[in-house]
């Protein structure tokens, strides 16, 4: 709730207060180190990129704050994240455009091409959801490898059956119903404000992490994450939370995959991170709506993914044709998140990521 209030004090530092600015989607919010100790947190932030239009990039960081007002180091930074605000007209409630951003330094620009980059990524992922296109080649043989050991585990005539590790998607689903306060608004009007909503949506999904694990979940990451249709106070909210996917892969799953797929690229690097550790990846993705009570009509809200990371070999198996699409969906989530974290942590080994302290940043 506090990343998403300052990033919307950011916002309107750069817009002024003649717009009504909103949060549209969590780009990424990841966990860089664990805090392990009781200290000061100093958040602070930026816009890192705005052409004119109507949305900007707000980067953020939580790092621990050191004495005197010392600038953070690399190592003191613990979590980073990037979130996208658009601006409204007051009146008509549509887009509005804003002032685009002046960069300067060279972190400035750098930060302004990764923010460029991240907008070009969305844009070119919208073209190809799996509602516009189909499974490619690879996607569908590892569906068809899972499809395949869907029947051996439930043919009498074979012995093999599913290993207790292996979960079905459909068994793993968590929901929670509750209707919206008026204390949880935001200060325009009388709509829900999105912190309190992720607060929900990441509480659920680690409920339902946990509860598939039978352990204690630890939070990696908040995966691009939507705002799609605002909550009005006194409606009530559905959320949803689902296991959508885990990786490594199961080795026969894999195994069959790769059989089918002689030839091409495997494109499964996020199946190779962990293949020799205890440890499993955990997709959690929660789906939210909300119900008008007077009219009983009822809207999405939004999509959210988290990752877990759990300290047990466990997986998740999809049955029917739309939890595959769920999994493939998560699964094309966690490939372009792991290049993004990738394309991040190539540019602090350039030396570029630090702040020369000429960065106009906002701290809480």
């Amino acid at each position: 709730m506090d990343l998403d209030a300052l990033s919307g004090v950011i916002a309107y530092k750069h817009t002024g207060d003649t717009v009504t600015t909103v949060t549209a989607a969590v780009d990424r919010i990841t966990i860089n180190r664990p805090l392990k100790e009781l200290c000061d947190l100093e958040l602070s932030g930026q816009v890192t990129f705005a052409t004119g239009r109507s949305s900007m990039e707000i980067s953020l960081q939580v790092a621990k704050a050191r004495e005197n007002d010392e600038k953070s180091l690399k190592e003191d930074i613990l979590m980073i994240c990037a979130f996208t605000m658009v601006s409204l007209d007051p009146s008509t409630k549509k887009p509005v455009s804003i002032s685009p951003l002046q960069v300067e330094t060279t972190e400035e620009k750098r930060l302004f091409a990764l923010g460029e980059k991240n907008y070009n990524a969305k844009k070119a992922l919208a073209k190809t959801t799996l509602r516009k296109q189909a499974p490619n080649d690879l996607e569908s043989d590892l569906i068809h490898a899972m499809w395949l050991k869907q029947l051996e585990y439930s043919d009498p005539k074979i012995s093999t059956r599913r290993p207790a590790n292996v979960i079905l998607m459909d068994k793993s689903r968590m929901h929670t119903t509750q209707i919206m306060q008026p204390q949880y608004r935001n200060r325009h009007n009388f709509m829900v404000f999105g912190g309190f909503l992720l607060k929900q949506t990441f509480e659920l999904a680690f409920c339902c992490a946990a509860s598939f694990s039978r352990s204690r979940p630890t939070f990696l990451s908040l995966d691009p994450s939507t705002f799609e249709n605002p909550v009005p106070v006194g409606s009530v909210l559905y959320l949803a939370a689902t296991v959508a996917y885990t990786y490594p892969l199961p080795a026969a799953i894999e195994n069959e995959s790769n059989q089918g797929s002689k030839g091409q690229e495997n494109g499964s690097n996020i199946s190779e991170l962990s293949k020799e550790s205890k440890y499993t990846r955990v997709q959690i993705r929660v789906d939210s709506k909300v119900r008008n009570i007077e009219h009983g009509e009822s809207k999405p809200t939004g999509q959210f993914n988290y990752t877990f990371l759990v300290e047990k070999d466990i997986k998740v198996m999809p049955r029917t044709y739309s939890e595959f699409m769920i999994w493939i969906d998560a699964r094309r989530r966690a490939e372009g998140v792991g290049a993004s974290i990738e394309g991040v942590e190539n540019a602090d080994v350039a030396g570029h990521a630090q702040d020369d302290g000429t960065m106009d940043r906002m701290f809480e």
